[in-house]
Formats: C-alpha cells, sequence, structure tokens
C-alpha cells in the first residue's frame, strides 16, 4: 500500500488534452449553471415572500375602504332620519361586520404602530355608536332639537371616526409602497448572482482561450514553423516545450523522426561517398 502512495505521489495522474478541455469547459458550465440556480431560487423567494406582502396589503386596503365606506353611509342614514320627521328608530347597521373587519386588521398587523392605529379606530367606532344610539330619545325629547345634537355631538365623533380609519389606510398605501419597492431592489438582487455568473463566466472563457493560445495553438505554430525550416532549409528540428499531454508527445515524435531522417541522410552520403572512392581504385 505504502509503495502504491509513493508511485502516486511520484507519477502524479496526467491529463490528455482532450480531458483538458474537457475539465475547463465542465468548470465554466458548472459556475454558470450553479450560479443560475441560486438566482432562480433567490428570485422565487423573495418574489413568493413580497407578494404575500403585497396581497395582505391589497386585502387590508379593501377593509380598511369597506369600514370607511360603511360608517358613511350609516352616518348618512342618520342624517336622513333627523331629516325626515316621520322616520325616529336607529337605521340598521352591521355592528358584527364591522367589528369583525377591525379585528381582521388588528391581527394581520406586525407593526406596533399599525396596531394602534386598528385600535384607534375602534374606539373612535365606539364612541360614535354610543352616541349614536341617543338618536330615539332625542328624536322623542322636546327639549333637544335632532339638528343641533348631530353637529354637535354625533357628527364630530364620526370625523375622528373617519380620520382614524384614514390614517390607517395611509399606512396600509405606504406598506405596499414599501413592498413594492423591496420587490423592484429584491429583483435586482436576486439577478446579481447571475450578472456575477456571467462576468465569471467571460473571464474563465479569456482564460481558457489564453490557455489554449499559449500551450496549444503557438506550440502548433512553432511546431509547423521547424518543420517548414527542416523540410525547405534543412535546417534541424529543435523545437521543445514543457507538456505532458498528446501534443507534447507529438512533439518528441517529430523530433525523432527527424533526427532519424538526418541520421538516414548521412548514412545515405556516406554510402555514396564511399561507392565514388570504390570507382578509381577497382579500375
Amino acid at each position: 500500500m505504502a509503495a502504491k502512495l509513493r508511485n502516486i505521489f511520484k507519477d502524479p495522474i496526467r491529463l490528455s488534452l482532450k480531458q483538458k478541455m474537457i475539465l475547463s469547459l465542465s468548470a465554466i458550465a458548472v459556475i454558470l449553471l450553479t450560479s443560475s440556480i441560486i438566482s432562480v431560487i433567490e428570485y422565487k423567494i423573495m418574489s413568493t415572500y413580497v407578494s404575500d406582502q403585497i396581497a395582505d396589503n391589497i386585502h387590508s386596503i379593501n377593509m380598511a375602504q369597506e369600514l370607511a365606506e360603511s360608517s358613511t353611509d350609516y352616518n348618512l342614514d342618520i342624517l336622513a332620519v333627523i331629516g325626515d320627521d316621520n322616520l325616529n328608530s336607529l337605521p340598521d347597521f352591521n355592528q358584527k361586520e364591522f367589528v369583525s373587519h377591525c379585528d381582521s386588521l388588528r391581527n394581520s398587523f406586525a407593526d406596533v404602530r399599525k396596531v394602534r392605529l386598528a385600535d384607534s379606530v375602534l374606539y373612535a367606532y365606539s364612541a360614535y355608536m354610543l352616541t349614536s344610539l341617543e338618536l330615539p330619545e332625542v328624536l322623542k325629547s322636546d327639549f333637544i332639537d335632532s339638528r343641533t345634537w348631530y353637529f354637535d355631538r354625533l357628527q364630530p365623533r364620526y370625523n375622528r371616526l373617519n380620520a382614524a380609519i384614514d390614517r390607517m389606510s395611509t399606512e396600509i398605501y405606504n406598506d405596499l409602497k414599501n413592498n413594492s419597492s423591496n420587490f423592484d431592489s429584491g429583483f435586482y438582487r436576486s439577478i446579481v448572482p447571475g450578472i456575477v455568473a456571467v462576468g465569471v463566466g467571460l473571464l474563465l472563457v479569456l482564460m481558457l482561450l489564453f490557455f489554449i493560445l499559449s500551450y496549444y495553438v503557438n506550440p502548433l505554430y512553432k511546431m509547423v514553423d521547424g518543420l517548414t525550416n527542416y523540410r525547405s532549409y534543412n535546417k534541424r528540428y529543435t523545437y521543445t516545450f514543457d507538456g505532458d499531454d498528446q501534443l507534447m508527445e507529438l512533439n518528441k515524435g517529430i523530433s525523432e523522426l527527424t533526427e532519424e531522417n538526418n541520421q538516414l541522410r548521412k548514412r545515405l552520403i556516406n554510402l555514396r561517398n564511399s561507392r565514388r572512392e570504390e570507382v578509381p581504385d577497382s579500375e
């Protein structure tokens, strides 16, 4: 076992030209694929979270509008009762639905400030409803003017209720605006890994191009130049470079072939010269 380990460290694994190219391109592909997956996952998480927040904001806005509309309709119905002497009873009002909407809004708020705004709506609503319950007695009384009661007692409480609903609606609108901004910023943040991956991929492509030019293309050109000089000008093929793949083996084989060819040429020349010298001697 120890001998095998020594042999492994003594003779490291040699990668072929094909393996080097596959390994380089695979590394680029893995980086781009990983960054793309990260971008998609982050965008999906961000989009789901912010979309839920925006949906909750829209739902809260709709409920706040329903509160404002129902309180406005009820206040107008009371005003109609005061203006019509034939009516002497309170108009119908769905108090259970109003309180349910307020509680739903209160439970949906995580911010303490928004919870207080929902509570203020409930407090203003309670004061308004308690005052509106005085209407039957006011209509029956000969000493209380119903219009004076309405504008001096009920209308100010309605205005406070309406103002509380407006403040809560404004806060919900601001929250919706912030969530929309977060969605935009989250979108750009989610594509950052993709941009980084593209940049890294381009850098790796340039590095791979430099590697191919330096270690494969340039040696091939020099090998061709060496062969041209050898064939055309009878110069020795002396080009060498460091390497451990098929290109180095090819260059080594070319060098050995040219050296063998040079030796063969020398033998042929020596053989011709020896024959020329033997011809005069025989004569």
